[in-house]
C-alpha cells in the first residue's frame, strides 16, 4: 500500500527512520544494516518488512543475502500530499497580492489583547 499515510506510518518509527537514513548512502544487506542498528537482526527485517509495504524500500536477493536500497516511488504519495499544502499556501497569497494591487486587500489588523500586554 503506496499511500502517503502508510509511509508516514512507516517513517513514524525512529529504528525505521535510522534505515532509510542508512539506504541513503547507498543499497546495504540486512546484516549490514543490523551491524548499524541498535536492534537485532530479526527486527530489522521486521522493519524492512513495513519499509517495503509502504514503497520506501525495496530489496534484490543476491545469492543468501537480500540486499535493501531506497524505492524513492515510494515518496511521490508523500511529496504529493506535501505539495498541496504549498499549493493553497501560494494561492492564498497569489490571491493577497492581487487584492493588494487592486486596493482592495487592506485589511486592518485587530489589536489582540494577550494577557495584560497588547499585540
Amino acid at each position: 500500500m503506496e499511500t502517503y499515510e502508510a509511509v508516514l506510518e512507516a517513517l513514524g518509527d525512529r529504528t525505521r527512520r535510522q534505515i532509510v537514513s542508512c539506504l541513503r548512502a547507498g543499497p546495504l544487506s540486512v546484516g549490514e544494516l543490523a551491524a548499524a542498528m541498535p536492534v537485532s537482526r530479526p527486527a530489522v527485517s521486521q522493519h524492512l518488512t513495513v519499509l517495503r509495504h509502504s514503497g520506501l524500500v525495496s530489496y534484490e536477493e543476491l545469492g543468501t543475502r537480500n540486499v535493501y536500497r531506497l524505492d524513492l516511488a515510494g515518496l511521490t504519495e508523500l511529496r504529493t500530499w506535501l505539495d498541496g499544502f504549498w499549493e493553497v499556501a501560494l494561492d492564498h497569497y497569489a490571491r493577497r497580492v492581487r487584492e493588494d494591487a487592486e486596493g482592495g486587500g487592506a485589511v486592518p489588523r485587530q489589536r489582540h489583547e494577550i494577557g495584560r500586554a497588547h499585540v
